[in-house]
């Protein structure tokens, strides 16, 4: 039994390793060709084995501790948020069934892991003994708490109309209609949270060049700037699944109907992040960057208010109506 988990964890986690390092290529690929450029294309063909060979360059560069650092959580920092970037897909679930733990309360587990995720950089930041990197600890974990406060509110009215806090069973209960339709509104306030969440543009203000050097990570480099690297990019890959399982109906067909039912589930499910791997890319792309004071009052003045009205007005109809599930 051991070893049979252990398989099915070391899958998942080769999985979403594999997801990261093709993310980052084709990342590059699309704002090379949004800005008109070429994107990697010298390594393998059409520059396929780049992302290994990144890799393989920041697993062989020497770690660099600085001296008046608190090494041990300096060490520790980056392997909590990379760690908890992998905990949270233990509950997402790939297809019908295609789930490493399939608890009844995934939707606060999520929140859980994602509440977690501020004490790696808030750790980060402090260890490095460096006021940039301590002011961009400080940012990310101001702004990540704020959007958590939305994207919380929106987790309950899909939960409202679900009747359960299981991912599969939101799944299924979207067969008739995705969630989208009926909150279109609040789908747009989760994917734009999930940005600033994320620091992503036009939200990534904990690492603004301009102003901070680079934010939380400035002294890190080799394994310790590659774990926050792949941290960050397993993250957005979590919230796009998250967001296709709440909105987006998971693994189900666009249309039940052939041919588009003989499609595997895992297969759509992988179509539909795919989607918004794109949407977070040419946010990137396109969008400037905030200024921290609106970055705060779209968080609290904006989104808070709109998302807790959102689930009163979801809560009375269903009531209104009797819709409420069993």
């Amino acid at each position: 039994m051991f070893i049979y988990n252990f398989i099915k964890i070391l899958s998942i986690v080769i999985i979403v390793l594999l997801s990261v390092a093709y993310f980052t290529l084709a990342e590059r690929k699309i704002m090379g060709t949004i800005q008109r450029r070429r994107g990697p294309n010298v390594v393998g063909f059409q520059g396929l084995m780049q992302p290994l060979a990144d890799g393989l360059k920041l697993f062989v560069k020497e770690s660099v501790l600085p001296s008046n650092a608190n090494k041990v959580l300096f060490v520790i920092a980056p392997m909590i948020t990379f760690g908890l970037s992998l905990m949270g897909w233990v509950v997402i679930p790939l297809g019908s069934g295609l789930v490493l733990a399939d608890i009844n309360v995934g939707i606060l587990y999520l929140l859980g892991i994602s509440a977690l995720g501020v004490y790696g950089i808030i750790l980060s930041g402090w260890s490095s003994n460096s006021k940039y990197a301590f002011l961009g600890a400080l940012r990310s974990a101001a702004q990540m708490v704020s959007y958590e406060v939305s994207l919380g509110f929106i987790l309950v009215c899909v939960v409202l109309c679900a009747g359960s806090f299981n991912l599969i069973s939101i799944v299924l209960a979207q067969q008739h209609v995705w969630y989208y339709l009926p909150h279109f509104p609040v789908f747009v306030l989760f994917f734009i949270s999930a940005l600033a969440e994320t620091n992503r543009h036009p939200f990534d203000l904990p690492e603004a060049e301009a102003e901070l050097v680079s934010g939380y990570n400035v002294e890190y480099s080799a394994m310790g700037f590659a774990l926050f690297f792949l941290g960050e990019y397993a993250n957005m890959l979590l919230m796009s699944a998250l967001t296709t399982i709440l909105f987006l109906g998971g693994w189900l067909p666009i249309i039940d109907c052939f041919p588009f039912n003989w499609i595997p589930g895992p297969l759509w499910f992988g179509l539909k992040i795919c989607f918004f791997v794109i949407l977070f890319v040419v946010m990137r792309a396109c969008l400037p960057r905030l200024r921290y004071d609106q970055l705060m009052n779209l968080g609290w003045k904006v989104f808070l208010p709109f998302s807790l009205g959102w689930l009163l007005f979801t809560a009375s109809i269903l009531i209104s109506f009797n819709w409420l599930p069993n």
